[in-house]
């Protein structure tokens, strides 16, 4: 991080978290507040402020207790519903080592405490706007207290969903599972026999934003319209004919350069031929897309996307909050597969279409599961996305 004021210097510091005394002229400043990711990107917040003479800023300084305690979650002016994640945590207030952390909302007296310099918890609140102090105290009397304005809403009204059998078996928190990623070299065809789609991607695990207390976090940068493919084994079963993928997908702003969401699921049947159900907000049609094999056989297969009459855009879902996707589909024992319904934030869109899905790629037995976001442009492109709550059912 780093800072300069107005046109001077810029002065760096080697750390996430900046606690420095700045020294200037009295007047009104501009203060640049600066950082760098860790591959060159660089961001700045200014802030103006006024450098009042010793005397006069003496009595403010006197009653300003300093703090250095970060809110990771939820950010300043977020909506947020109810129950929400609160993040925060620090090392001092007002030069004293923090012994323990606490909030509350509005003018309310009611202070939930916690010991120690971090607080992670789930915290109800009523609908409407409102001020959550975030508290923090040194162990010799300094009250430390940043402020945060949040706006929270209800809920949005879910449906039923899928309709899940009581022996389904159900394998959850596949967000917290190993994690790989590779380029899609499909996105090369896709993009036209001439381009050279390209992508790389990182996922790790965090704390914020999360509904579940531990989400996972996609970064994928990409040009000429690649793709880059995350996926993670969930076990193996070569009996199980139905499932509901059922998980929770946050789009970081911006999401200009995201093309496709896509979520899969493959299965690797008895006789070693893989079905594939994919399924995919299609941000080109517009429309939510299913895969199927268009080839003559299973070893002379051809994988490709078509179009339900549905319709999804990513650029339409709303950034920064989570976004429920629940999808439905089943086989039968010739890998011909029924793409049933798919749930997003609880409306239903029925899809209702049968497409022969099952491909020779010598596999070993496994059920993995795909995310795989596509860029939709020829130049470079980023995009950051949460998963929470990975479910998978089958029966």
């Amino acid at each position: 991080m780093g800072y300069s004021l107005d046109n001077s210097r810029t002065t760096i510091v080697m750390d996430t978290l900046l606690n420095v005394r700045v020294a200037a002229t009295t007047g009104t400043h501009v203060l640049h507040v600066k950082s760098w990711g860790n591959q060159g990107a660089p961001c700045v917040t200014n802030i103006t402020v006024t450098i009042a003479a010793p005397g006069a800023a003496s009595a403010a300084l006197a009653v300003t207790p300093v703090t250095d305690v970060t809110v990771g979650a939820p950010a300043n002016g977020a909506t947020v519903t109810s129950p929400f994640s609160l993040v925060a945590g620090g090392t001092q207030c007002s030069s004293q080592s923090i012994g323990a952390m606490g909030y509350s909302f509005d003018n309310s007296s009611n202070t939930t405490f916690v010991t120690g310099q971090s607080v992670s918890a789930q915290v109800t609140s009523a609908t409407g706007s409102h001020t959550l102090h975030v508290k923090s105290w040194g162990p010799n009397g300094a009250a430390c207290d940043t402020d945060i304005a949040i706006n929270v809403v209800a809920p949005a009204p879910t449906a039923s969903g899928p309709t899940i059998p009581s022996n389904a078996i159900a394998v959850k928190g596949i967000q917290k599972l190993l994690w790989k990623a590779d380029f899609d070299a499909g996105t090369i065809l896709d993009a036209g026999a001439t381009a050279s789609a390209s992508s790389s991607g990182v996922t790790v695990p965090v704390i914020a934003p999360t509904l579940s207390g531990s989400a996972r976090q996609f970064v994928t940068t990409y040009a000429d319209y690649g793709g880059e493919r995350y996926y993670a084994n969930i076990g193996a079963d070569t009996a199980a004919t139905n499932f509901v993928y059922d998980a929770y997908i946050y789009l970081q702003s911006p999401i200009n350069d995201i093309a496709n969401v896509e979520m899969d699921m493959n299965q690797v049947l008895a006789n070693g031929q893989t079905v594939i159900f994919g399924f995919q907000c299609d941000g080109w049609s517009q429309t939510w897309d299913y895969t199927a094999n268009t080839g003559s056989s299973p070893t002379s297969y051809k994988n490709q996307w078509l179009h339900t009459n549905q319709t999804c855009n990513p650029k339409k879902w709303s950034t920064n909050a989570w976004h429920h996707v629940q999808v439905s589909y089943s086989r039968d024992n010739s890998g011909n597969v029924t793409y049933k319904s798919v749930w997003l934030d609880g409306v239903e869109q029925d899809v209702n279409i049968t497409a022969n899905s099952v491909f020779a790629l010598g596999w070993g037995s496994s059920l993995i599961t795909n995310l795989q976001i596509d860029g939709m442009t020829a130049l470079p492109g980023t995009a950051i996305v949460f998963l929470d709550n990975v479910t998978i059912y089958r029966w």
